[in-house]
C-alpha cells in the first residue's frame, strides 16, 4: 500500500519534534528552542498520525486490530500520553526514542499491512473497555520502560562521576525515580483492570487462542506488583528497580506483540480480540 500524504508529514512532524528535543538536550535548555513551540509540533504529528490511522483501524467489518494497526495504535497513545505528560512533567526528553518509533510505526502500517478483525456483531462496549484498557496499560508501561533506561543510562554516569555532556539537562535522579514508579503505578492499576475486565467479559481468557497472552499479562501483572511491593517495603532504586520494569516490560511485549505474531503470521488467524 502506497503510504498517504497525512502519513508521510505525520512522520515527518514526529522526527522533527524529536530532533528539536535531541538539540535541547544536547545543548542544555539555553538553546533558543522553545519546549512550548516543540510540544505543539508534537502535537500536530499526534493529530494527522490518528487521521491516517482511523480509517484502517474502523472498517465496514469491524474494528481492523492486525498487528501493524495494534502496533501503530500504541504508538499513536503512547505518543499522546507522552506529550500531554510532558506539558506538567519533566519527561520530554522520553520523546526522542518514543516519537520515532511512532512515526515507525504509521510506514509500518502501509509497508506489513494485516488484518484480525473483530466482528460489528462480536464488538460490545465490555470488549471495546478491556482493549482500551489493555492498549493504555501497555502505552503507559511502554513510556516506564524507556524512562528506565534513560535513569540506567542517568546512573551509570553519576556512578561513574561523568555527570557532564546531557545528563547535566536531566532532572535529579531522585525525580527521575520518582517520576519511573508513578509511571509504573499507574499502568500496573490500568493492567490490572485490563485483566479482570478480560476475566468478566472474554468467554474463555484462557482458551488456546488467548492462553499465551493472559498467562504473559499475568507474568506481567506479578513482576510489577513485587516491583512495586518491594519499592513500599525495602525501598527498591536504581539498577533493581530498572531491572525489575525492564522485565515487566519484555513479559508484556511478549503477551501482546508475540502472541498477535503467532496468531497473524504463523497460524495465520485474522479475526478475534
Amino acid at each position: 500500500m502506497e503510504l498517504p500524504l497525512v502519513g508521510i508529514l505525520a512522520i515527518i512532524l514526529y522526527l522533527t519534534t524529536s530532533s528539536l528535543l535531541t538539540v535541547r538536550l544536547v545543548r542544555g535548555p539555553h538553546t533558543g528552542i522553545d519546549k512550548n513551540w516543540v510540544m505543539v509540533t508534537g502535537f500536530c504529528a499526534i493529530l494527522l498520525h490518528a487521521g491516517v490511522l482511523y480509517p484502517a483501524l474502523f472498517t465496514h467489518s469491524g474494528l481492523n486490530l492486525g498487528f501493524s494497526n495494534a502496533a501503530s495504535l500504541v504508538g499513536l497513545l503512547t505518543a499522546t500520553l507522552l506529550l500531554f505528560t510532558a506539558t506538567c512533567k519533566p519527561v520530554e526528553n522520553l520523546g526522542i526514542p518514543v516519537l520515532p518509533l511512532a512515526a515507525i510505526t504509521i510506514g509500518l502500517m502501509f509497508t506489513y499491512p494485516a488484518q484480525r478483525i473483530i466482528g460489528i456483531d462480536a464488538s460490545s462496549w465490555q470488549l471495546d473497555t478491556h482493549i482500551l484498557l489493555s492498549i493504555l496499560a501497555y502505552s503507559i508501561l511502554a513510556i516506564a520502560a524507556f524512562q528506565a533506561v534513560l535513569l540506567a543510562i542517568q546512573n551509570h554516569h553519576l556512578h561513574n562521576r561523568q555527570p557532564g555532556g546531557f545528563i547535566r539537562s536531566l532532572p535529579p535522579l531522585q525525580t527521575m525515580e520518582e517520576l519511573l514508579f508513578q509511571m509504573i503505578g499507574t499502568g500496573f492499576v490500568l493492567l490490572t483492570l485490563a485483566l479482570v475486565t478480560g476475566m468478566l467479559f472474554l468467554e474463555d481468557i484462557f482458551a488456546q487462542s488467548l492462553v499465551h497472552k493472559t498467562v504473559l499479562s499475568i507474568g506481567a501483572w506479578c513482576v510489577f506488583a513485587i516491583l512495586l511491593w518491594g519499592r513500599w517495603r525495602y525501598g527498591w532504586r536504581g539498577k533493581v528497580a530498572i531491572r525489575w520494569t525492564l522485565g515487566g516490560f519484555a513479559f508484556l511485549m511478549l503477551a501482546y506483540f508475540g502472541s498477535k505474531l503467532v496468531l497473524e503470521l504463523v497460524l495465520q488467524r485474522t479475526s478475534g480480540v
